[in-house]
Order: structure tokens, then sequence, then C-alpha cells
């Protein structure tokens, strides 16, 4: 229990970003389902999260150019992310190399 709580808290990011894309590639990008926008709750249609969400979505379809067209930075936030989680998972494993070496 001890070391899936120290996983879970040393990789934290990594797995709420990766959950968000798994999420994200495997939605419809459009239809609109239940929403947690505040925007939308509100009755602002015009939302840019919606529709980055939406964006990483079509491209992770392969729909590249509806998804530059619903955002521009759709694809960039898909490898901005990925990036991000290899960052995590790289640093993490360097620190426990470094940390058992001493």
């Amino acid at each position: 229990m001890k070391k899936t709580f120290h996983f879970l808290r040393t990789y934290f990011e990594a797995i709420v970003w990766l959950v968000a894309l798994i999420l994200l590639a495997t939605m419809d990008p459009y239809t609109a389902g239940p929403s947690l926008c505040m925007f939308r709750k509100l009755g602002i249609e015009s939302c840019p999260g919606c529709g980055l969400g939406h964006s990483v979505s079509a491209a992770f379809h392969g729909q590249f150019g509806q998804s530059f067209d619903m955002h521009p930075l759709g694809m960039i936030t898909i490898v901005f992310l990925t990036v991000r989680i290899i960052s995590i998972i790289i640093q993490n494993h360097n620190y426990q190399r470094l940390k058992n070496r001493l």
C-alpha cells in the first residue's frame, strides 16, 4: 500500500495528463456530451478550452484540418503534454537512480 501511494504521489501529474489525453482520444470531437465547462453552464458557447479539447480529440482521430480549425494549438498541445509526461518519468527515474547511489 505504501509503495502504491508513493508511486501515485511521485507520478501524479504524469498520470493526470495521461488520463486526460486518453479521454480526449476516446471522445467524439463532434458531439457535445456532458460537460464540466463553466462557460457552457453559464450559456456561453465560445470557450477556448472546449475548442482545445475538441481540437485534440479531432487530431487523435486523424482529422488534422478540422483539428486546426477548432483550435490552432490542439496538435501542439498533444506534443507538449507527451513531452511533459516523458520528462516527469525521466526526472523521477534519474532522481531514484541518484538517490540509490548515495
